[in-house]
């Protein structure tokens, strides 16, 4: 008879792939902080701005999404000295998006269509039968 993952210590259990993703995006305002950056937020003030999160929250939350390698944090030119930095995603960042993809499309109810036009945060367009993808 072969254990349940349940009946497993959990040190057994902590190195597989989902427990190690979870990690790093699970935290409530972690995901939510990279589906802002799949649509093209990029400076602090708009972060916190669209989500409502607390600024130390969020700087904390930014701080270990770009020590893990999903967002790189660059200087622009032209901004107040506090809140001189982008946040954009890199290459491992940005591969995380099918991921949002398919919550989004998980969360959808029945009438795909009134909840694609309704919904602002939607990715795609409500011409397409398709599954959600980037605008352009």
């Amino acid at each position: 008879m072969t254990d349940t993952p349940e009946a497993q210590p959990p040190e057994s259990r902590g190195d597989d792939s989902v427990t190690r993703t979870l990690n790093l995006v699970g935290e409530r305002w972690t995901m939510l902080i990279l589906r802002e950056a799949f649509f093209g937020v990029h400076r602090y003030g708009q972060f916190a701005q669209n989500l409502g999160i607390p600024r130390p929250t969020l700087s904390n939350r930014l701080g270990k999404l770009v020590d893990v390698g999903l967002l790189i944090r660059e200087r622009y030119a032209g901004g107040p000295i506090r809140s001189d930095y982008e946040y954009r995603l890199t290459r491992a960042g940005l591969d995380l998006f099918p991921a949002i993809q398919i919550l989004m499309e998980w969360a959808i109810p029945t009438s795909r269509t009134t909840r694609r036009a309704s919904d602002p945060r939607w990715p795609g367009h409500t011409t397409c039968a398709d599954r959600p993808h980037t605008r352009g």
